[in-house]
Formats: C-alpha cells, sequence, structure tokens
C-alpha cells in the first residue's frame, strides 16, 4: 500500500484528491493550515486508510525538514508527493498590484512546492523509485490581462517540473504536471480576498470544472503502471478554450 504526502488537503482539489485517494486504498499524510479541517478528513477517511495529518504552511522553509524527520514511523516512507497547495491572490493590472499579494502567490505555489521536494525527494533517490505530481495550471502555459504575476507563478511550476524530471530520471522516479483550467472552489474566493459576490461571477453562464474532475485526473495518472508516466496533463471544462475564452449562455 503506497503513502502519498499531499499539500493543500483542507479544501478544493486537495480535498477532493484526498477523499478520492483514500478509497482507493492510499494511505495519506494531508497537510495544511486549518487543523480543523485536517482533523474532520481525517476522521471521516480513517475507516479507508491510515492517515496523518500535519498543520504547516509551505512557506515554512526552516520547519519542513524537520517535520519530514519527524513522520511518525509507519509513514516516514513517502511513495507519491503531489504539490497541490497554492493560491492566487488580487486581479489587478501590474501597475496597481499588492506586492504581499505577488509575494504570497510566489512563495506559495513555487517557492512551497521546491521546499517539500527537496525535503523528500531525498528518500526516493535512496530507494530509487516514487513519483511526485505538481498542480500547475492552464496560467501556467498561457497568460490573461491582470493575472501576470499568478500566471508567472504557475508558468514556473511548469518549468521546475522539467528540470525535476530530467534532475530524478537517473533514479527512475516520475515527475508528473496536472494544468487544470476552470475549476469551481474556492479559489476566486481567495483572489477576491473573501469578496464571495465576486468570486460567484467568476463560474456563471458555463459549467466548469469540479474539484473531483481534477481528482479523477490526478488518481489516474498515478494509477498507471511503473513504465508509463503521463508528465504534462492539461484538463479543461468543456465550455473552455483558453485562459481567455469561455462559451457562456
Amino acid at each position: 500500500m503506497k503513502t502519498v504526502f499531499l499539500t493543500g488537503a483542507t479544501s478544493g482539489i486537495g480535498k477532493a484528491t484526498a477523499e478520492l485517494l483514500a478509497a482507493n486504498g492510499y494511505n495519506l499524510i494531508l497537510s495544511g493550515r486549518r487543523e480543523e479541517r485536517l482533523k474532520e478528513l481525517q476522521e471521516r477517511l480513517s475507516h479507508l486508510a491510515d492517515i496523518h495529518i500535519l498543520k504547516f504552511d509551505v512557506r515554512e522553509k526552516e520547519n519542513i525538514p524537520n517535520i519530514i524527520a519527524s513522520l511518525p514511523e509507519a509513514f516516514k516512507k513517502i511513495d507519491i508527493l503531489i504539490n497541490n497547495a497554492g493560491n492566487a491572490y488580487g486581479r489587478d493590472p501590474i501597475h496597481e498590484g499588492l506586492i504581499e499579494d505577488w509575494e504570497n502567490m510566489i512563495d506559495i505555489n513555487l517557492k512551497g512546492m521546491l521546499y517539500l521536494t527537496r525535503a523528500i525527494s531525498p528518500q526516493m533517490v535512496e530507494r530509487k523509485s516514487g513519483h511526485i505530481l505538481n498542480i500547475a495550471s492552464l496560467a501556467g502555459r498561457e497568460t490573461y490581462p491582470n493575472g501576470a504575476v499568478y500566471c508567472a507563478s504557475k508558468s514556473a511550476v511548469k518549468a521546475a517540473t522539467e528540470g525535476i524530471r530530467k534532475d530524478l530520471n537517473p533514479y527512475g522516479i516520475k515527475v508528473s504536471c496536472i494544468d487544470p483550467g476552470l475549476v469551481e472552489t474556492e479559489f476566486s474566493e481567495v483572489r477576491f480576498h473573501g469578496d464571495k459576490e465576486e468570486a460567484k461571477k467568476v463560474y456563471q453562464g458555463y459549467i466548469p470544472l469540479t474539484a473531483f474532475d481534477v481528482a479523477e485526473t490526478i488518481e489516474f495518472v498515478l494509477s498507471r503502471p511503473p513504465h508509463v508516466n503521463i508528465a504534462d496533463t492539461l484538463i479543461l471544462c468543456a465550455d473552455q478554450a483558453s485562459s481567455t475564452i469561455v462559451r457562456k449562455e
């Protein structure tokens, strides 16, 4: 039975992924910043799989090595790392953007992914096996107005994923990237700094992806046979053609 370390497990894609992987026989290390949500997941899924929860922020670079080292014996061998934690903040043009928003996106989306990969990949290298799966975005493939820094952070995730795949290829480690388009989660609410009404408008007039749609894609990528690595996957709702073209009723 494989053990998965999943970041950003308390909502959206991360939560749906935790639920689906538990149902499919994976043991889970679930991390996030909201302890009550982590506890609820652990309690609800514990009859399906062994669950260990970790409350921490992926930006805590000084603490992450110690967190990994202090895992219980049953969870020390991590077979799969899913770098899912990520956020978007603000929809301002570059000349009006908040630098704090930019730093949050770069620190969580890119640097957090790198910190976890650095902490966990050495054990995979030693065993010469493992799988690292990063959640990027359609925004990492093409830019759109008022999203320059978010797009840059996700583009960097994609570039880093390609480089990590090359670095770890000699050790038989799979490295994959999944790029979702529009997914209806708490994502837009965070982006608009808690403005729920503004966030709702993002998903009106068409049928967006659900978090479960992306979770199913993640599970499919992870369940391929040892000789198959689905390296890069773009998943869009049928109504979306690009970052800026969405068919709406």
